[in-house]
């Protein structure tokens, strides 16, 4: 699993809760009677008894909400995520219909290069989103939020810690005050990723699923100041510039950590 990424914010969208239609499918098929996701692999169970699988949806169209908006997305191709050892990871490349009828991925190029995505399951239902997006980074660190860390406890909060880091949402406002293309080592008291032990990077803070415990350095000088944090977000104040060390941020909670430039 890689350690380092450029941060850019997420992309994705929520799959509508009726069921989809297949249209890679001839009319004679049996109706759709569920469809769930586990992991991030999608699982459509039918009206006859037989269940699909990703794999056994290439070449299918689902009707989705895409980024907000109703949306045709076709599933061009799935494959195992060759980072994930749990063997829960699966990557979809995602296309939508362009206005000329050609079909175009959907998601932009992530930090290794990739253009594919994922269902994952949210507290309102399926929700889709790109590796290249903050939830999709965070699955494929290792914080899969369907899963138990090596503690035994789930590892949703670390997901959800991860997605405010990567994000740079210090204020765990939904703000994210970061810009696509930044540098960032991660890593976690489970060890799930490990810091890098290249000089150039930094502590830059620590990260719970309310946002940042403490703050030693801003990732983006140009967005916003350590003062400004402590003014905008009260719960900070205290907590930014020198005093927030790796100690000080694992003994205030932080379940993911993250290292950038000063």
């Amino acid at each position: 699993m890689f350690r380092r990424l450029l941060a850019g914010l997420a992309i994705g969208g929520a799959l509508a809760g009726a069921s989809p239609s297949f249209e890679a499918f001839a009319q004679t098929q049996p109706t759709v009677s569920s469809i769930s996701v586990e992991g991030t692999e999608i699982v459509v169970k039918l009206s006859e008894g037989r269940t699909l699988r990703s794999k056994d949806l290439v070449g299918a169209t689902l009707d989705v909400r895409f980024e907000g908006e109703p949306a045709k997305v076709r599933i061009a191709a799935v494959e195992p995520d060759p980072d994930d050892k749990s063997g829960t990871v699966w990557l979809h490349t995602m296309e939508g219909r362009q206005p000329d009828g050609s079909w175009n991925n959907l998601c932009s190029t992530g930090p290794d290069g990739r253009r594919q995505g994922f269902p994952l399951q949210g507290a309102a239902g399926l929700e889709f989103t790109c590796s290249a997006g903050a939830l999709g980074k965070c699955v494929r660190f290792g914080y899969r939020p369907w899963a138990n860390g090596p503690d035994g406890k789930p590892l949703a909060p670390q997901h959800a810690a991860c997605v405010r880091m990567v994000r740079g949402d210090y204020g765990g406002s939904g703000e994210p005050w970061t810009r696509d293309g930044m540098l960032i080592d991660v890593f976690d008291p489970q060890g799930i990723q490990v810091a890098d032990a290249s000089p150039d990077l930094a502590f830059e803070a620590g990260w719970s699923p309310d946002g940042a415990v403490c703050i030693h350095h801003v990732r983006v000088k140009e967005n916003i100041t350590l003062a400004a944090l402590e003014e905008k977000y009260p719960r900070l104040k205290g907590r930014t510039g020198a005093i927030c060390t790796e100690e000080f941020a694992r003994a205030n909670g932080a379940l993911v950590l993250n290292r950038s430039r000063p």
